[in-house]
């Protein structure tokens, strides 16, 4: 396969990651209240929050500066992640590429929401008896991904 196609299906998961990013939390914040919980299984809730931080709302009552500032991170990132899968799709074996993708649309996802809204919609919540990990999102959930695939692609180049 060529670079410029591998890139291009780079580029497209990122798009698929953001498009259903910000169609899932549109839909939680149109239906689901503020701080409301549905309980879905016994140890995964849907619930909407506001996390105007990072992970784990670090730095979340620092309003607009911490939002320009989180901003301002999700902007180089987006530029570095897109060069990255550039300069990549000649050489990186695919799940690198997937990885960076994940990453890269994860990271959009948020910074469009930081955009938008000023905040970024939370609404995936897991729980085990008691204890409630925070709450998070698709583009979470792509960042995290990706970042896991992209170290074990490493850890595996490595081995080899």
């Amino acid at each position: 396969m060529t670079a410029a196609r591998r890139r291009l299906g780079a580029y497209g998961v990122a798009a698929l990651v953001v498009v259903l990013d910000q169609l899932s939390k549109a839909l939680v914040a149109h239906t689901v209240p503020l701080g409301t919980r549905i309980v879905l299984l016994p140890v995964l809730n849907i619930t909407c929050l506001h996390n105007r931080g990072a992970a784990f709302s670090l730095l979340g009552d620092g309003g607009a500066a911490a939002n320009a500032f989180f901003l301002g991170l999700a902007t180089a990132a987006t530029v570095l992640f897109t060069v990255w899968i550039w300069r990549a799709a000649r050489r990186s074996p695919g799940v690198v590429l997937g990885a960076l993708a994940l990453i890269l649309g994860g990271t959009i996802g948020n910074a469009v929401d930081r955009v938008r809204r000023g905040y970024v919609v939370d609404f995936i919540q897991v729980h085990v008896h008691g204890w409630y990990y925070p709450a998070f999102n698709l583009a979470d959930s792509a960042l995290t991904v990706g970042a896991v695939l992209l170290v074990l692609a490493y850890l595996r180049a490595g081995r080899n």
